[in-house]
């Protein structure tokens, strides 16, 4: 990479770090020249608008959860594996997350009322996560790891939520045991959809 691009990451990394923070509305260019040592221009520099910073540390955010969460997942055989692989992944993300916090799940709260590009994107990118994980419930419906009755999108509603809750206690409540919590209600959720014949052992063997 150039001199220029070199800077450009690193500005990145530091406003992603940010506004898992302080959220994306707390992202101000003079924070992060304080922060980068550089003047307000050197930064305006490499991002034309505030919005356009804010737009790009979306991007990048999106992007490493891809990398951590979705992309090692879908190695995985398609069905149960795969679908356990995902969830495993990312509460270990949301885990990790709990020190720094969460752009998608702050994000909702700073644009679930506030128009515009930013709320877009970001409501576009949870849509493509959430539709990824339908993809997964249907195919495990599909080949049989799952019920035929099951209702994959209340499945999708049901994961969903165990990783709001997940964010809340441990982050917000500070509430020990929280992650345990949350992979333990995922089990629950796979022993109420599972299809019998795939949960036990065969007895005649």
């Amino acid at each position: 990479m150039r001199k220029g691009e070199l800077t450009r990451a690193a500005i990145l990394d530091v406003a992603l770090d940010l506004s898992s923070r302080d959220g994306l509305e707390g992202l101000t260019i003079g924070l992060l020249a304080d922060k980068m040592n550089m003047s307000k221009s050197g930064v305006f520099a490499h991002f034309g608008s505030r919005e356009d910073l804010q737009m790009e540390v979306l991007k990048l955010y999106h992007h490493r959860f891809e990398q951590e969460v979705f992309f090692p997942s879908v190695k995985e055989p398609r069905g149960l594996s795969r679908l356990k692989a995902m969830n495993a992944r990312w509460i270990k993300r949301v885990s990790v997350e709990i020190a720094s916090g969460c752009i998608y799940i702050s994000g909702a709260v700073e644009y679930d009322d506030r128009p515009g590009p930013i709320r877009e994107e970001l409501v576009s990118m949870v849509r493509a996560w959430q539709g990824a994980l339908l993809r997964c419930v249907e195919q495990t419906i599909e080949c049989g790891d799952l019920k035929a009755d099951t209702d994959a999108n209340q499945m999708v509603f049901e994961m969903y939520g165990l990783i709001l809750a997940l964010h809340h206690d441990a982050r917000f409540l500070r509430r020990p045991g929280s992650v345990d919590r949350a992979r333990s209600g995922f089990e629950r959720l796979i022993m109420n959809y599972q299809n019998p014949s795939k949960s036990q052992p065969n007895q005649a063997q």
